[in-house]
């Protein structure tokens, strides 16, 4: 047994950890804020950093620290149902709802727009999408080690030639950084911090956690104290390999208004700058390495879900699930990249604060003994407060009146509730809550309730 290892298995373990995180779909996003930020970049961007590759990184760390064989095992402590509710919807949400679709229509946008045009659009994104989720199936059906060596290529090819391009944008910029959107004029830290959800990252970590836990055990480190260690050190390769393409794809995305305009999503920023700077080729080896990458991607995700959720309702057998996930990722890639990006908001501030919860107890487990009635506390508000953010995100994504019910509870918030406008209103309850409890659990007529 070893609890130290050099530095190459700590790269090692890091680029695994990035090439698990970083897909081609998370370039968008960073691309749009910087489009959307203009001036007031660095400000969205460090907000942006938290919640892309913080909180990621304090959910691999979560795992590691709990212990945990799984997601379900861990969010188990606040209830078995709890447990089993609360993975399936990070599962479906990581998956066939919403970042499995977004594969296909990134696909579509940055490596097959550029060449059908407008005018072909929906019936481009309709064969595109049929045969891109039709391969995805095949290989779901028929897994192959070519689909995880095809992934250890592509990785460091999206990298080398977004470096290059960050590279052709530094010495020789598409043009002045010009003023922010209305959105980021005022309070720019607050809205990259909350466009930093739609990686979805911070969910994955719960999942890819066990991913990295299990190769670092496979190294010889056993030891709790071992493997948080390590988790640590290796997660820090990672972070600052996608904070630097995060903070470097953002800057393409200032300079490049000027030039080509706004766009609804990032995903035209990549192939029009790949244009300006290397032509035609250029062009044709992004939507190549892209394409395939965001079919490795999916592979990945249906994967996953149709594995846990064969496990879950076992009457169902894998191929099942399998063929089930694919249709309706096929289904909802048809509604447009920034459809699908839009309604998955209102589920992100949902989840999000639920997940965030759920890694603080972990690591503050110890410190009121693993009490069950503290997790089921904390949840408890943090679902009181996620549920209405999630609902009055959707009113406004739809442009409708908050329903009756609804539009008192908000009000309530607002006024009670800190940062509650910054959808952070969960923070301060659930932060008292954990006190509160952790103190009374303390007190022997509570011993009862402790898990």
């Amino acid at each position: 047994m070893q609890n130290k290892l050099p530095f190459s298995k700590y790269f090692v373990i890091g680029v695994m950890l990035f090439a698990l995180f970083f897909g081609a779909g998370n370039l968008i996003f960073p691309a749009s804020l910087g489009q959307n930020a203009g001036s007031q970049i660095w400000m969205a961007i460090a907000g942006f950093l938290i919640t892309g590759i913080g909180l990621p990184f304090l959910g691999i760390l979560a795992m590691g620290f709990s212990g945990s064989k799984n997601l379900q095992e861990l969010s188990s402590r606040v209830h078995p149902i709890y447990g089993v509710i609360f993975t399936a919807l990070l599962y479906l949400t990581i998956g066939p709802f919403f970042a499995a679709p977004r594969t296909g229509a990134v696909a579509y946008d940055i490596g097959i727009a550029p060449f059908v045009g407008k005018s072909h659009g929906h019936i481009g994104l309709f064969i595109f999408t049929l045969i891109f989720f039709v391969v995805t199936l095949w290989f779901s059906l028929n897994p192959a080690k070519i689909v995880d060596n095809v992934g250890k290529i592509l990785s460091p090819a999206i990298i080398i030639l977004i470096l290059v391009l960050l590279f052709m944008v530094i010495v020789k910029p598409l043009g002045p950084i010009g003023a922010p959107q209305e959105t980021y004029s005022s309070g720019a830290f607050l809205k990259g911090f909350m466009e930093g959800y739609n990686t979805m990252d911070a969910l994955a970590s719960l999942v890819f956690g066990i991913i990295v836990i299990n190769a670092i055990r496979s190294m010889g480190v056993t030891s709790a104290r071992g493997v948080l260690i390590t988790s640590a050190k290796s997660g820090l390769v990672a972070v600052v390999f996608l904070g630097i393409i995060y903070a470097g794809v953002a800057y393409l995305g200032a300079t490049s208004t000027g030039r080509f305009g706004l766009f609804d999503t990032g995903g035209p920023v990549l192939g029009k700058a790949a244009y300006y700077y290397f032509g035609t080729l250029g062009t044709v080896m992004l939507s190549v390495i892209i394409i395939l990458a965001c079919l490795t991607t999916s592979i990945g995700l249906v994967t996953a879900c149709g594995e846990y959720f064969h496990s879950l309702l076992p009457k169902l057998n894998y191929k099942a699930w399998v063929v089930f996930f694919s249709l309706v990722c096929f289904a909802i890639s048809n509604f447009g990249l920034s459809n699908i990006i839009n309604f998955s908001i209102p589920v992100l501030m949902f989840l999000y604060p639920l997940a965030v919860v759920l890694m603080l107890l972990t690591f503050t487990s110890k410190l009121f003994k693993h009490a069950q009635m503290v997790y089921v506390t904390a949840i408890t508000v943090t679902l009181l407060i996620s549920i209405i953010d999630g609902f009055k995100t959707l009113c406004q994504l739809l442009n409708i009146e908050y329903f009756s019910w609804l539009a008192p509870i908000i009000e309530f918030y607002n006024r009670a509730l800190p940062f509650y406008e910054d959808g952070l209103g969960w923070l301060i309850p659930v932060l008292i809550v954990i006190f509160v409890t952790g103190l009374l659990i303390r007190i022997p007529k509570f011993s009862e309730v402790r898990s």
